[in-house]
């Protein structure tokens, strides 16, 4: 086994005591909110539905892949919305996933701008294989226990403003803790993988028309977890003739991303994304990939006059 294998499965396990993010971390997430806040949900009169798969610093034996599917849209008082995700992470000799019911509840202030407050509850499945490592203690208590699993319970809220041009929201995507050393913590068992902290998201964006084939959509994601470094994204996209979204964005301490979306109809959209590693990283992989696929059906998505910014 190669020296770089050997050393980033054992990064995998140990990262939950690293001051590192544990959630997975897609890059196209400002298309498809419900990824980040539940409140989300519902913030547009039709359904939607999409697919991504991210692969991870490519090259690198072990490396982080992440499945993601969603599906959200209104219930039928108008006030309300629903969601469902499904998620799987799996990186190194662990793999974990996560299936999640969103629900919202619209407070309106007019008929395009609301204050969304949303819940989210479900389970997340852990497993790890602690067979496919090479370690130097066979009497170390945590390698020698071969394959070990848990369901971790976990719910979360969030608040999520939204008009036409402009949204803002903050979440908390998994309040329960599995770390002892936090509040609200409900438990310190060993074969809990990894020991969840809380994560903490607050989001902004703006749409703004240059010109009526051009529209620049700002945006800005601030991520915090106790334990670790606050990190920031800066997105900034541009809608060129209401067919294709080119744009980049900078994650501080980690990477640059350059981004590509193809609206081939009102309802399908076509996304890929290309992360380039600031860290040392880079040295022994050829970046990260992501594509995603988005379809919007409904009643009221062909009355719509214009198309959709987030």
């Amino acid at each position: 086994m190669k020296i770089k294998h050997i050393l980033f499965a054992i990064l995998s396990l140990v990262s939950i005591e690293m001051k590192a993010q544990q959630d997975p971390i897609v890059s196209q997430y400002m298309f498809n909110g419900l990824l980040l806040n539940p409140a989300y949900a519902g913030s547009h009169p039709y359904f939607s539905t999409s697919l991504l798969h991210r692969s991870q610093w490519v090259g690198w034996e072990g490396a982080p892949r992440t499945q993601v599917f969603s599906f959200q849209g209104p219930l039928p008082d108008r006030k309300s919305g629903a969601g469902f995700l499904l998620a799987n992470d799996h990186l190194g000799v662990t793999n974990r996933t996560d299936a999640f019911l969103n629900y919202s509840y619209h407070i309106r202030f007019n008929e395009n701008t609301a204050l969304s407050l949303g819940l989210k509850g479900g389970l997340s499945f852990y497993q790890a294989d602690f067979t496919k490592l090479i370690y130097w203690d066979p009497n170390d208590e945590i390698y020698s226990r071969g394959k070990i699993q848990n369901v971790l319970p976990q719910f979360g809220t969030g608040a999520y403003f939204y008009s036409p041009k402009f949204y803002a929201g903050i979440s908390v995507p998994s309040i329960l803790s599995y770390d002892p050393r936090e509040v609200f913590s409900i438990g310190d068992n060993v074969s809990a993988l990894p020991r969840l902290r809380r994560h903490y998201f607050l989001t902004a964006g703006y749409a703004m028309e240059i010109s009526p084939w051009l529209v620049a959509k700002p945006s800005l994601t601030l991520r915090y977890v106790k334990s670790g470094p606050p990190q920031a994204d800066f997105n900034l996209n541009f809608f060129i003739n209401r067919l294709l979204w080119v744009g980049a964005s900078y994650r501080t301490g980690d990477a640059v991303v350059g981004i590509l979306e193809f609206q081939a109809s009102r309802k399908l959209r076509f996304g890929y994304a290309y992360d380039y590693t600031l860290s040392d990283i880079t040295k022994f992989s050829n970046g990260s990939h992501e594509l995603m696929i988005s379809y919007d059906f409904g009643y009221d998505i062909m009355k719509m006059k214009t198309p959709r910014y987030f």
